[in-house]
C-alpha cells in the first residue's frame, strides 16, 4: 500500500513538472508593432530580444497586448534602440530608470536625450543640456573627471571659461559625438524600463520588463568577456536581486539627477580614463 502511495506521489510530481516545462515552452503571441521594433537592432541581438519578449508575456500575461494599444515614449519604433550595438562588442551596461517622459527626447538609449544637439553655448552648457538634468550632471560629472572642473564649483560662472574653449580644443560638440564615444567603448545604454507612461509608475513598468533584462544579462554573461554593470538609480539597482548578476563586475551611483553625481567618486574613476568629451 505504502509502496502505491510512492509511486502514486512520484507520478503526480512528474507530472507537475512535466507542466511547468511545458508552460516554459508555450510561445505567446507577441504585438506585431513591438516586434517590428526589432527591426533597428543588431542581427546578432534579435534571437535573445525575441526570448526576453516572451518571458515578459509568461510572467505577466496581457502586459505586452496592453502596452501595444497605449501611448507611451520612446516612438518611431526606437523601443529597442539601444541593440543597435553588436552584442560581442558590448563590454558596459550602463541601466538607468526608463526613458525621458517627452517624446522628442526619448530615443531608446539611456541618457541620450534627443532634443539635445549642441553640447556649449557660449554661457557654459547649452540650454537643451541644462533641461535635460541627468545628461548636464553626466557631463558636470565627465568635466570634473577630467580635471577641467572643480567638484564644488560647477555652476554657470565655472563652465563659461570651458564652454568657449571646448569650441576650439579638440572637445566633441553635439550629443550624438558623446553617443558615439560611448558606442564605441562599448556602452549598452539601456533602462530598466523600456518605455515611459504618463500613467503608470516607472517602477511598475520596470518591474514587467524584468524577465527582459533577465534573459538579456544570461546572454552577456555568457560572452568570453563578461561587461561590466553600471546602475543608476534605486531601480536600476533592482537589477543585482537577479542571480545573473552575480556574474558582473558592478559599479552603482544614485541616478544622476542627483547633483551628488557629480562628485562621485567610483564614477569619476570609471569615466575619466575613456576621455568621452573628446573628438576621436
Amino acid at each position: 500500500m505504502q509502496d502505491r502511495s510512492r509511486r502514486a506521489a512520484t507520478v503526480c510530481i512528474s507530472s507537475q513538472l512535466n507542466m511547468r516545462n511545458a508552460a516554459h515552452l508555450i510561445k505567446f503571441s507577441i504585438p506585431d508593432s513591438i516586434l517590428y521594433s526589432l527591426t533597428l537592432t543588431h542581427t546578432s541581438w534579435r534571437p535573445i530580444l525575441e526570448a526576453g519578449l516572451q518571458a515578459v508575456a509568461r510572467a505577466t500575461p496581457g502586459y505586452l497586448s496592453a502596452l501595444a494599444q497605449d501611448d507611451y515614449v520612446p516612438t518611431e519604433n526606437r523601443m529597442f534602440a539601444a541593440f543597435a550595438q553588436p552584442l560581442d562588442k558590448v563590454r558596459y551596461v550602463l541601466v538607468g530608470e526608463g526613458p525621458y517622459p517627452r517624446a522628442a527626447s526619448a530615443t531608446g538609449v539611456s541618457f541620450m536625450d534627443g532634443a539635445v544637439g549642441d553640447l556649449w553655448s557660449d554661457g557654459g552648457l547649452s540650454k537643451p543640456v541644462n533641461r535635460a538634468t541627468s545628461l548636464r550632471n553626466f557631463m558636470k560629472m565627465l568635466l570634473v573627471a577630467s580635471g577641467q572642473l572643480q567638484p564644488d564649483a560647477t555652476s554657470g560662472e565655472a563652465l563659461a571659461p570651458i564652454a568657449q574653449a571646448a569650441r576650439a580644443d579638440g572637445s566633441i560638440q553635439t550629443l550624438a559625438q558623446l553617443q558615439d564615444n560611448l558606442v564605441q567603448e562599448g556602452f549598452l545604454l539601456l533602462n530598466a524600463a523600456l518605455v515611459f507612461r504618463k500613467h503608470v509608475k516607472p517602477v511598475i513598468d520596470a518591474r514587467a520588463w524584468l524577465p527582459f533584462l533577465q534573459t538579456v544579462l544570461a546572454a552577456l554573461a555568457a560572452q568570453p568577456q563578461v561587461p561590466t554593470l553600471v546602475l543608476w538609480g534605486k531601480i536600476a539597482e533592482q537589477l543585482q536581486k537577479l542571480p545573473e548578476t552575480a556574474a558582473f563586475p558592478q559599479a552603482v551611483a544614485e541616478h544622476p539627477y542627483n547633483l551628488s553625481f557629480i562628485g562621485h567618486a567610483g564614477m569619476q574613476a570609471l569615466f575619466g580614463p575613456m576621455a568621452l568629451l573628446r573628438v576621436r
